[in-house]
């Protein structure tokens, strides 16, 4: 029996358009507002059409020394092309990018999670720094 742990996959966000792309500033002052950027296809744009597309991207916070993260948001891509004419007919398409506003007082790991609905899912993480 396999473990969650194993289906998750990551790669180099240059190379590869199904790896959740964390932007946030190099550090940040303590308990000020943190603005964070998740996105998929950064660098190569993900097709996001009816038979293929991101469907989903969860965030967390794992403060330094925790044990247990933070869940900070999941954000749900609905609009993918699909209409009652037929695959790829809607003129709506969502791009898989959210960007969230948070305030922490300590350094952390910022981790990214998303699913793309035929290569499964991904992950990534960046470090929040916070100065005293």
């Amino acid at each position: 029996m396999g473990e969650i742990k194993d289906l998750f996959q990551t790669a180099d966000w240059k190379v590869e358009k199904h790896v959740p792309v964390i932007s946030l500033p190099d550090i940040e002052k303590k308990d000020e507002l943190v603005k964070i950027t998740v996105c998929v296809g950064k660098e190569i744009p993900h097709p996001n059409t009816t038979e293929h597309h991101i469907g989903w991207i969860e965030l967390f916070f794992l403060p330094s020394d925790a044990k247990f993260p933070y869940c900070i948001g999941r954000f749900e891509f609905s609009a993918h092309g699909a209409s009652t004419e037929g695959p790829n007919t809607s003129p709506i398409y969502t791009q898989p990018e959210v960007v969230c506003t948070l305030k922490s007082g300590m350094t952390g790991t910022v981790l990214a999670t998303s699913f793309c609905n035929i290569h499964g899912l991904w992950t990534s993480s960046a470090e929040l720094k916070i100065e005293d």
